[in-house]
């Protein structure tokens, strides 16, 4: 490896942070988003997401687990500021909270796709 400096902007240009200058709480926080990231159910939800917003019933359907399971998973990713929600209202109804999400799940994709 050397002496070699892979930056941000490699991945993205609008960031200039060289990856070997992160401090220990943005490591720990991209650390925390691939620990969020690396449960199945979460990925299927966010794929769900991917295409419309949905209720809490909807993904459980969808998914068919419980609703109270999915409610905790969708904390899980509220917390991590992956997915938002809007009441109508006594419904709740999630989507992604940005591209950002979207792009994390292509870019994993293309990964493990990659021969």
């Amino acid at each position: 490896m050397g002496n070699t400096k892979v930056s941000i902007t490699d991945a993205h240009p609008n960031n200039t942070q060289p990856f070997d200058e992160l401090n220990e709480q943005t490591s720990q926080q991209l650390a925390d988003i691939f620990k969020i990231l690396g449960d199945t159910t979460r990925i299927k939800l966010l794929a769900l997401l991917t295409s419309k917003e949905m209720r809490v019933s909807d993904i459980a359907d969808t998914l068919d687990m419980g609703q109270s399971a999915i409610s905790h998973q969708l904390r899980v990713l509220r917390n991590a500021r992956l997915v938002k929600f809007r009441k109508e209202g006594k419904e709740a109804w999630y989507s992604l909270d940005d591209d950002h999400v979207v792009k994390l799940m292509r870019q994993g994709l293309d990964h493990v796709s990659h021969r």
